[in-house]
């Protein structure tokens, strides 16, 4: 049976407000914007990679190094800049953060040999390391708990539109234009936001919509907060620790079917290099809506009962499972890409309520941090793996073969959330009483 717990009251509004302030909307929105930003420079050069193989003779490995080398910067400083934001503000880390990127992104477009574009790309990564968790800390510090699943999914919906985006218009801008003038109206687009964030987002128009004292508290407490503690808030629990596993492994799926749709595509229904690029979006799309539609519907069905979060993480996982299990074993055909399509819009579902349970089960003054740890976890068990070992096995069985073993991912998944549910109520518990205390 459900037991009824409290969401915590920290990163709250107060029990006399009833809705969300419009100004919160807001600052949602721009946030969201700087992440589309984050996905389109980080994805325009996908767009242009004929054209640079073609200017600058390069080899694929060449430029696949230039994609990879934005990963191995977000990799490596996610965690460590995302600390430095919690001590040093994260308003004007969001600010600085942006600048970098679309600077990086305008030198691009500036570069004239493989070496320069290739330091760019590093300081795009550099740009772009920490944003995803300093920037839905800052959101979630402004709306209410029950919302927390819906902001999330939404938020980390921003990457798959950013990325469809920045394939769709840097290719159609180079088609035009030319690549230099593609990697230039995403550093303009970038910059234009970022003046926009810094004149509408202050921390001091941000503290009205938390509770009394918290910004301030949580900034205090993140600045003076030792490496040791740090450790200790972000993974003190066992269902934390499932939250993290859970998201990182069930988003292997995603990013092995964004990544080898299009050669699907291609080999299994002959379709043109175009054509299956254009194809392969709609599903990045589909994802992108299912990850709104479920972290909405995860905050609707636990408002009386947040272990249902748990339960609906793990029905998410089973669904997609079952959807891309048959889906990839139909024969080609309409149908069969329905019921991949079915599959997909699950597939990242389990986002929007694994980010909401990291953000229940760790103290506000180190949310950039925790959702440092969720991204690192997001990358190195699901992002960063699923293409290369996808194309491992493709290589031996064939890559309908290697697709079809995708599917089991989010069932592991499934079973680690499992194990989450079942010490989540005593570990929220804890972790209010621990709140309670450092509030006095």
């Amino acid at each position: 049976m459900l037991t009824t717990h409290a969401e915590p009251t920290v990163g709250d509004f107060s029990a006399k407000q009833t809705d969300v302030r419009k100004y919160a909307w807001v600052v949602f929105a721009l946030t969201v914007g700087l992440l589309l930003s984050d996905y389109m420079s980080r994805q325009v050069l996908n767009a242009v990679f004929p054209l640079l193989k073609a200017t600058w003779h390069l080899s694929d490995t060449r430029l696949g190094s230039l994609s990879s080398v934005v990963a191995l910067m977000v990799g490596v400083l996610t965690f460590p800049l995302s600390v430095l934001a919690d001590r040093w503000g994260r308003v004007k880390s969001i600010a600085l953060m942006a600048a970098m990127w679309s600077l990086a992104t305008l030198g691009c477009a500036l570069s004239t040999n493989y070496g320069e574009m290739l330091l760019a790309r590093a300081f795009v990564g550099i740009g772009e390391a920490a944003y995803g968790s300093v920037g839905i800390a800052v959101v979630l510090s402004i709306f209410p708990a029950r919302l927390r699943s819906t902001i999330t999914g939404a938020f980390m919906a921003g990457g798959a539109f950013g990325s469809v985006l920045g394939m769709a218009l840097g290719g159609a801008v180079a088609a035009h234009l030319g690549w230099r003038a593609s990697f230039g109206a995403m550093a303009i687009m970038g910059i234009v936001l970022v003046v926009l964030y810094r004149i509408v987002v202050t921390e001091k128009r941000l503290a009205p919509l938390q509770p009394e004292g918290v910004g301030r508290q949580a900034q205090d407490i993140g600045m003076r907060t030792s490496l040791r503690a740090l450790m200790k808030g972000l993974f003190s629990t066992r269902s934390v620790v499932c939250a993290y596993v859970g998201s990182g492994v069930h988003l292997l799926v995603p990013a092995a079917i964004w990544s080898w749709m299009p050669s699907f595509l291609n080999r299994y229904y002959g379709m043109a290099t175009g054509k299956a690029a254009v194809t392969a979006a709609v599903f990045v799309l589909v994802t992108g809506v299912g990850m709104v539609v479920c972290g909405n519907l995860a905050d609707r069905f636990s408002k009386h009962a947040v272990e249902r979060k748990w339960s609906i993480a793990v029905a998410y996982c089973l669904i997609c499972f079952v959807l891309l299990g048959i889906g990839l074993r139909m024969p080609a055909g309409p149908a069969q890409l329905v019921m991949i399509g079915a599959g997909m819009f699950f597939c990242a579902g389990a986002a929007g309520p694994s980010g909401a349970m990291v953000a229940n089960l760790t103290p506000s003054s180190i949310h950039a941090s925790a959702f440092a740890t969720l991204t690192l976890a997001n990358n190195l068990l699901g992002l960063a793996p699923a293409a290369v070992l996808t194309g491992i096995v493709a290589d031996r069985i064939g890559l309908l073969g290697a697709l079809q073993l995708v599917p089991f991912a989010p069932l592991v998944a499934a079973v680690v959330f499992l194990i989450g549910r079942r010490h989540y109520a005593v570990d929220l518990d804890r972790v209010n009483t621990l709140r309670e205390e450092a509030a006095r």
